[in-house]
């Protein structure tokens, strides 16, 4: 009888430990506090393996000078984004970021994931077993209340609030020199061409500079303002004092290529006067952070220089 009570007050015990993959808050001592998407979740104070399931939280944390241990990408195979330089370089893939591995997660034992409710809303259960997890609820528009969030998460608020003044200072800085002209942002997709509006990443950046858009890229009359659909057809409404474009992928850089060496793209007043820019795609689309952010104003201030 006393050998079963004690194999019986054993159990809980046992149980517990064959459940060692999961990754508690308190397991990493102190912890705060951080309202998100999908509720409060306490997270450690100082998280040391961080995981992050979207593409501009890696811009987040490589700006606070972080590097998380795992990163979801938007395609399998994919590579880190160039202008983020070497600070990935021991970042390891944890699937897409549509389909997370769960597996890769838990083998790097994180303290902390960051993800989106708009891409991991179906994983978030499994994942807050695994660490705390912390959601913001949009991407894109939201950039910057995204960043705060995530950083409020990393223990690192105050410095992210200091970037973005200072980010939004040089906006008003380089945009003061070019407020008259009118700038068009034309992004090429493998099956269409889009024109970006204001409630876009790189329109929200132009935005905060000043930089006025041609009146048809306000996108005034669509509930969604992030983009609008182009053809080659009507390509006249990529117009502008000055275009920058950019294409995701290689099928789509074929379509550029395609689009941009006809007489339709060639017939167009910036194409005409030399002020239409190949830009880069991972700065300009899937950034979505400060140092993007900053990069665009980089771009803007290269190139709208001569026509000032």
């Amino acid at each position: 009888m006393r050998l079963r009570l004690a194999i019986a007050a054993m159990l809980p015990v046992l149980a517990l430990a064959a459940c060692g993959t999961s990754t508690t808050a308190e397991d990493a001592g102190p912890t705060r506090t951080v309202k998100h998407a999908m509720g409060e979740t306490k997270v450690p104070m100082t998280p040391k393996r961080v995981v992050v399931l979207d593409t501009d939280k890696l811009d987040s944390m490589v700006s606070l000078g972080l590097a998380p241990v795992g990163a979801a990408q938007a395609q399998e195979n994919q590579t880190w984004p160039e202008y983020l330089g070497s600070a990935l370089a021991g970042t390891k893939p944890v699937g897409t970021l549509q389909q997370p591995n769960i597996e890769a997660i838990i083998a790097l034992k994180p303290d902390l994931i960051l993800g989106s409710k708009f891409r991991q809303a179906a994983f978030y259960d499994k994942l807050s077993k695994i660490a705390p997890t912390v959601f913001t609820e949009r991407v894109g528009i939201t950039w910057k209340e995204n960043f705060l969030l995530d950083a409020e998460a990393l223990g690192k608020k105050e410095q992210a609030q200091q970037l973005l003044t200072a980010y939004e200072t040089r906006a008003k800085e380089v945009g003061a020199k070019y407020s008259k002209l009118q700038v068009s942002i034309v992004r090429f997709m493998p099956t269409e061409i889009r024109m970006y509006g204001p409630q876009s990443f790189s329109g929200i950046v132009v935005g905060d500079a000043g930089i006025p858009r041609p009146d048809v890229q306000q996108l005034n009359d669509q509930e969604d303002r992030r983009f609008g659909k182009l053809s080659q057809e009507n390509i006249a409404k990529a117009d502008g004092d000055a275009i920058f474009y950019s294409a995701y992928g290689e099928n789509a850089a074929k379509a550029q290529a395609e689009v941009t060496g006809g007489p339709l793209w060639k017939n167009l007043g910036a194409v005409k006067s030399g002020n239409a820019h190949n830009v880069d795609d991972e700065i300009w689309m899937t950034g979505i952070g400060v140092t993007a952010a900053g990069k665009i104003l980089d771009d803007l201030d290269k190139h709208l220089a001569p026509l000032a």
